[in-house]
């Protein structure tokens, strides 16, 4: 927990970013029936009934020292998609970086082994040459901001009915961009400190 805590306390350096990384399913629904349009007077009106036409994944990387962050919307959650997230974190989105720690969970799929299965030993060799994974420990995952973010795209974004894959992944690139270009990032008050004094009873006498 402190490995964590302390390196969410350090400062901005360009060459050494810290990215926080997550997955999260989404419920796609669709509309039973075609929505009433706002008329002088008389809101949009929804029917109650909905047809539910299955699950995406949305992979988020969250840099809250810089307000950035990305989402992926998938079909499915395997670890090549995880893999493929990395290599976008080290090609595109910090390519002059030297390491990026990515804070993670210990999700099975979250791993270093992740990599080479779709891509060529030399290749994924490669990539985690320039990553520094820092896993949250057990029952820790409230440490990682994305979280946070997370539950803004949840409220802000993804509270309507969409009920296909291309509309979420339209609907969260704009959410995506209005948020990047307002640098929005989270106020993080949790500190080392605070931990050994609120959390004391979880350390070792």
């Amino acid at each position: 927990m402190e490995d964590i805590l302390d390196l969410s306390a350090e400062p901005y350096d360009r060459q050494y970013p810290v990215v926080w990384f997550d997955e999260s399913p989404d419920q796609l629904v669709s509309e039973g029936r075609p929505p009433l349009p706002v008329r002088p007077g008389q809101p949009a009106r929804y029917d109650d009934e909905y047809h539910r036409e299955g699950t995406c994944n949305l992979l988020m990387c969250f840099e809250p020292l810089q307000g950035w962050r990305h989402v992926k919307v998938t079909a499915r959650r395997p670890a090549q998609d995880f893999a493929h997230c990395m290599q976008d974190l080290v090609d595109v989105h910090f390519p002059q970086a030297t390491v990026i720690s990515v804070v993670l969970d210990n999700l099975h799929t979250h791993t270093p082994a992740a990599l080479y299965a779709p891509f060529p030993p030399a290749e994924a060799c490669r990539i985690l040459r320039r990553l520094d994974f820092r896993y949250t420990p057990k029952h820790g995952s409230w440490l990682k901001m994305v979280e946070i973010a997370f539950a803004v795209v949840s409220t802000q974004c993804l509270d309507r009915r969409l009920g296909d894959q291309e509309t979420v992944r339209r609907a969260v690139a704009a959410w995506e961009t209005q948020r990047n270009t307002a640098k929005a990032t989270v106020d993080w008050r949790f500190t080392t400190a605070k931990a050994r004094r609120k959390l004391r009873h979880i350390y070792p006498l």
